[in-house]
């Protein structure tokens, strides 16, 4: 979702408020006030009320932590080092809101927002994969994401609920979670070449 600088800034704006208000009205309304907009101004930019205005956070959040990696060098990492410096840039970025994501959390834990939390989680994957520079298009473009997009979730989880201090904690978490997508990828594909090998007669 693209965000223009002015909606970027009610965003920057609203964090802060929706620390202390949760994601509602209210907090939109001391936001606008904050840049000098007025109330009105709540209708055009997020007629959809919460729902809309956690999405346009969470677009916001991973298009920064997109530009962040693409002026980073990353380069000499390989695929899961790549990803893991990546989501280190978001939650690097996003330290100082880690009580509004947990709000936003919350918010999007309830049933009948799934919809809006996977398209999310997507978004989010989109935007790793692409910095991360995966050009793949067949089938692994699905397994990659939804792979991806399983571990942000666990990790967001583990950060907003993490109260040790340790800013390495989450890291931590998710390089857990990047070698047990390895093994699996590994146990898979050794899986694949002996059914390939049956298959043909070998082995």
């Amino acid at each position: 979702m693209g965000t223009d600088g002015d909606t970027a800034a009610v965003l920057d704006a609203l964090l802060g408020h929706v620390a202390f208000d949760g994601w509602n009205a209210a907090a939109l309304g001391r936001a606008l006030a904050d840049v000098g907009r007025a109330p009105e101004d709540a209708a055009l930019l997020f007629p959809g009320g919460a729902g809309e205005m956690i999405e346009a956070f969470f677009g916001l959040s991973f298009a920064r932590m997109e530009a962040a990696a693409g002026v980073a060098d990353l380069a000499a990492f390989r695929t899961p080092g790549r990803v893991r410096a990546i989501l280190t840039i978001w939650f690097e970025q996003n330290a100082g809101h880690k009580e509004a994501v947990r709000r936003a959390l919350g918010w999007l834990a309830l049933p009948r927002n799934l919809p809006r939390a996977l398209r999310i989680k997507a978004g989010m994957a989109d935007a790793v994969w692409h910095a991360a520079g995966d050009k793949s298009a067949d089938f692994s473009w699905y397994t990659k994401r939804g792979i991806l997009a399983a571990i942000f979730g666990a990790a967001l989880l583990f950060w907003v609920n993490d109260r040790s201090g340790d800013e390495e904690a989450v890291l931590w978490f998710v390089d857990r979670r990047l070698a047990d997508v390895a093994w699996l990828g590994g146990l898979r594909k050794r899986v694949e070449g002996r059914v390939r090998g049956r298959r043909f007669g070998v082995g």
